[in-house]
């Protein structure tokens, strides 16, 4: 009699609590889809795009560059805001910046005006990232419930980069190219009215705590001006007057940061997580994914078009299978990672992803066909899916709520910045022995080019796997404690 009077006044109660968490974490991962969708929606319209506002084979990239660039530079600075501020006001901050800064992209009509809003669109990314993750973190607790969230939040989070080739193709095949950016201004507009009628507003800032504006600025400059350096590196030279000053600019502001956040009272970046050894490995294995799994789906993307002859539509159509697989592994993710920890999670996926990556390097050639994509595309889409997802569980392990923001803008500054050096430096490997040539040769050596490139993301994934298997028994010890 007792345990059915429990049953039936608990119930009731719990059920709305649950409903309302779920729903909550369906609109903190609709927000996470947006954003990470954006990074490669203009990947399949970029031939459209060059030709029609005159970019250069060569500055093309910029316009997934800029947009790297200026998210890399402001996730410290969005996720000390989150922080400090409330995630809920930093959320819809970065989602109102995020709609403006993709209408700028699609009105423009020359270059410099369209980077410029990428570069916005960055930085709205920048404070959309880190607190929808700190919200996630500081709602559900560590272990299994929150590697469930995770799991979906990664699924969003990682299937947004496939499914922005694929969106990307449809809306430039049936609407234009300016359609990729306009379609970000309803989408983030309707997050925005869901984040009031879902998320509580945030508390009242806790007493003591400061924004630390000198560590925000310092830090920001510097690693702004330390990836533009990379990125810009190897196509004008490490020599050339600007990198030399962006290298030198960036290197004394990063020094002023160390000597800012020791003197600090309340750093931006508290030292003692930089101890966090979980922490540590999730920033080292994202700035590789996304150099390695995260270029992967431009070569794809441009190979499709501009060695196979695929049109936009159908290079979108070509991403549908991993964008399946890819949403599969992030949420098989985190019951794996409940199951055998985090370290050997990692191991794995990124063996598999390895094993794609040379199964696609080997299926790319002038004369080849889909079909022959399609075991690598598998594997290496298993593996993007399940690291995505585990290495953000990784980097909130051992984090108080109070410094879910920053630790999670840590991780997703490593994140961007092998983003934008990846890219930049397969680009210079894909091209470099199809400069002054057209027609078939031309698209041959583009062929050989991206194959090469793949086989060196497969390396770099390989040499992750190398690093997360040997990252030190003492970490093995604390990271698997999942």
């Amino acid at each position: 009699m007792s345990s059915e009077l429990r049953s039936t006044s608990v119930v009731p109660a719990a059920e709305p609590r649950r409903d309302r968490r779920a729903a909550r974490l369906a609109l903190l991962s609709f927000a996470m889809l947006i954003v990470s969708l954006d990074q490669y929606i203009v990947v399949v319209a970029l031939p459209r795009i060059g030709a029609d506002l005159g970019y250069t084979a060569q500055t093309l990239q910029a316009v997934i560059s800029a947009y790297a660039i200026a998210s890399s530079g402001f996730l410290l600075f969005g996720g000390r805001a989150a922080d400090l501020l409330g995630p809920r006001r930093v959320l819809v901050a970065g989602l109102v910046l995020y709609a403006v800064a993709s209408a700028v992209g699609g009105l423009a009509t020359v270059p410099l005006v369209q980077l410029a809003g990428r570069a916005l669109q960055g930085l709205g990314g920048a404070l959309v990232f880190p607190s929808t993750l700190a919200i996630i973190n500081s709602a559900f607790a560590e272990g299994r419930d929150r590697n469930r969230a995770l799991s979906v939040w990664g699924g969003a989070g990682a299937a947004g980069l496939v499914v922005g080739v694929l969106f990307g193709g449809a809306l430039t095949q049936g609407f234009g190219w300016r359609a990729v950016f306009f379609v970000n201004v309803p989408l983030a507009g309707a997050a925005i009215v869901l984040v009031f009628a879902l998320i509580g507003a945030d508390g009242a800032r806790e007493v003591g705590r400061r924004f630390d504006l000198p560590g925000a600025l310092s830090v920001t400059a510097a690693v702004t001006l330390l990836v533009f350096a990379l990125v810009r590196g190897p196509d004008v030279g490490w020599g050339s007057p600007e990198i030399v000053a962006a290298v030198v600019a960036g290197s004394l502001l990063l020094a002023a940061f160390a000597v800012i956040e020791r003197r600090s009272a309340d750093p931006l970046l508290p030292l003692h997580l930089l101890a966090n050894r979980s922490l540590m490995l999730a920033v080292v294995v994202a700035s590789m994914f996304t150099a390695t799994f995260g270029t992967l789906l431009y070569f794809l993307s441009i190979h499709l078009q501009d060695v196979w002859g695929y049109d936009a539509l159908a290079t979108g159509l070509g991403f549908l299978l991993p964008t399946a697989v890819v949403v599969s592994g992030s949420i098989l993710a985190g019951p794996v990672v409940t199951r055998i920890g985090v370290r050997r999670t990692l191991f794995g996926a990124l063996a598999v992803g390895a094993a794609g990556a040379c199964l696609l390097g080997l299926a790319l050639a002038p004369d080849g066909s889909y079909a022959w994509l399609v075991p690598g595309l598998i594997a290496v889409s298993i593996g993007d899916g399940m690291v995505f997802t585990t290495m953000y569980i990784a980097a909130a392990q051992g984090v108080s709520d109070r410094q879910q923001g920053v630790a999670s803008g840590v991780v997703t500054t490593g994140s961007g910045v092998g983003a934008a050096v990846g890219l930049a430096v397969l680009v210079l490997i894909a091209n470099a022995d199809a400069r002054g040539l057209d027609g078939v040769a031309l698209r041959i050596a583009t062929s050989g080019g991206i194959r090469t490139a793949v086989f060196v993301i497969a390396s770099g994934i390989v040499l992750t796997c190398l690093v997360a298997l040997a990252f030190g028994r003492r970490s093995a010890a604390v990271v698997d404690r999942a």
